[in-house]
This record gives C-alpha cells, structure tokens and sequence, in this order.
C-alpha cells in the first residue's frame, strides 16, 4: 500500500482496510493527488476504495484525467454522482500542487459538485494509520533544495479524527522534531531517503521511508469532511506551498555542490 513501482496508469490498487470501507452507505468521493511524482487517483463507492497511480511528474496533467475517466467507467458512475470530489493540497511540489488543484476546480465546476481539501502530510499519517503501523505518526516529505515539509500527527480513538500536534512546516532534515508522544510513535516519508544522514535526533524511532501521499488516503480523509460539510466551492480550492522560493540559482547550486565536496 505504501508504495508501487507500477509505470501503468491503468494499474489498480485495491484497498481492503476495513475501516475505510465499512459503510457502504457512506458518500462517493473522487480523489486526486499530484503532490510528488507518484499521481494517484481514487474513487470511494458504496464502502469499497479503488485506486490508480502513474509515476512521472512531468505527465500528471495527461495521467490523471485518463485515470479518473478509467475509474468513473469500472463504477459505472458518471461524475456528476459523486457526493464530492477531493485533492491533496500540498504541501508538495509546486508544480504537483497545483496540478492537484487546477483538475480538481475544472472537475468540479463542470459537474457542479464542491470540494474537501486534504493535507497531504495527514494522508501519509493515514497511510500508516490504515496498515496498522501507528496512530501517531511523524510525517517527512522531500522538498528539495535541502529541505523537508513535516508534521506530527496523533489519531484519537474517541472522535476517529487526527489531531495535529505540530503543524506542516518546512525545514532542514536536522530541524524535524517529535513532541512528546502518547504511545508508539513512526516516522515516514520519502525525506528519511532523501537525507538519511540528517535525522539523529529522532533517534531510533521507527522509520517508513516508502509511504508517500495517496489518493486513497485523501479520499478517507475526505469522508469526515464531507459528512461535516467541511466542503469549498471550487473558486476557494487553494494549493499549500510553505515555500515562496521553488528553485536554487545557477549560484546557490554551484556553491552548495562546492560545499559538498569540501566536506567529502
């Protein structure tokens, strides 16, 4: 589940967890997620998850309609029948985000449905959640030019909802740290592959560097949202970026790259 190296857009991925897919009676949610270069989309119909994904960041905005489209037809739904439709609003890559966002808002506008916008971060906490690994959960995704986003989470029992101990946040690997938890806590993300040097003070806390952000995590995110009404027109469906600044200069590169090999 927390990770694929299908290069086939049209590859399935079912979801079986139980607690996704209890109710049947629940709402249809169509999910987007573009936030890095694996895109995903999901479709949760009458309790049962069902999921696409394609890899390569440069071809998200041609993936990710044909998946929808595959998606609608194996349901035999037209998107108008959907309760909802959902996305990963970052933070992620900037050109990922807004891929997410911009499908989502055309979608939306066209079948006159409204919008749940999902922490990507929180859907990677879910991943986790949903494989039985954790409840609380420190998520790290790379961001490049020598920086993570990161968040904690921890799930409560008693509302079934996640709470948000340290809000996302971009720093340094060296920066990312847990406050103290209540009970068993993972880290995960593709920031602890990208910068395995750079996370002593985390100790030996458990480590999931595959998980990434999902479109079938977004879409179980999405149920409580919608079953709140917690929903935005398309106009308001807005990227989370955490960073103005989305490239190092020719300058910047060069003098880390010297820097680098000072130190080698």
């Amino acid at each position: 589940m927390f990770a694929s190296d299908s290069r086939n857009p049209a590859a399935v991925v079912a979801s079986a967890n139980a607690n996704v897919n209890a109710n049947a009676n629940g709402p249809t949610i169509l999910a987007i997620e573009t936030s890095t270069e694996l895109a995903s989309v999901a479709l949760l119909h009458r309790g049962q998850m069902r999921m696409h994904e394609s890899a390569g960041a440069q071809t998200h905005s041609m993936s990710v309609p044909a998946m929808v489209q595959t998606l609608l037809a194996e349901a035999g739904l037209k998107l108008a029948q959907c309760d909802a439709l959902a996305y990963g609003m970052g933070p992620g890559s900037f050109t990922g985000v807004r891929t997410a966002c911009g499908l989502v808002q055309g979608l939306a506008y066209g079948a006159s449905l409204r919008v749940a916008a999902v922490d990507t971060l929180m859907a990677m906490a879910e991943s986790v959640r949903q494989s039985g690994a954790a409840q609380e959960v420190l998520a790290v995704l790379d961001a490049r030019m020598g920086e993570v986003y990161w968040a904690h989470y921890r799930f409560d029992q008693h509302s079934g909802r996640w709470q948000c101990v340290s809000a996302p946040a971009l720093s340094a690997a060296s920066a990312v740290s847990a406050t103290s938890g209540t009970g068993a806590l993972v880290v995960c993300g593709n920031g602890l592959m990208a910068y395995p040097d750079s996370f002593a003070q985390l100790g030996d806390m458990p480590r999931l560097p595959a998980v990434m952000p999902q479109a079938d995590a977004v879409a179980a995110l999405a149920v409580t949202m919608v079953n709140d009404g917690c929903l935005l027109a398309p106009r308001d469906a807005q990227p989370v970026y955490l960073r103005n600044k989305v490239a190092l200069t020719t300058a910047e590169r060069l003098a880390a790259a010297a820097a680098t090999g000072a130190g080698a």
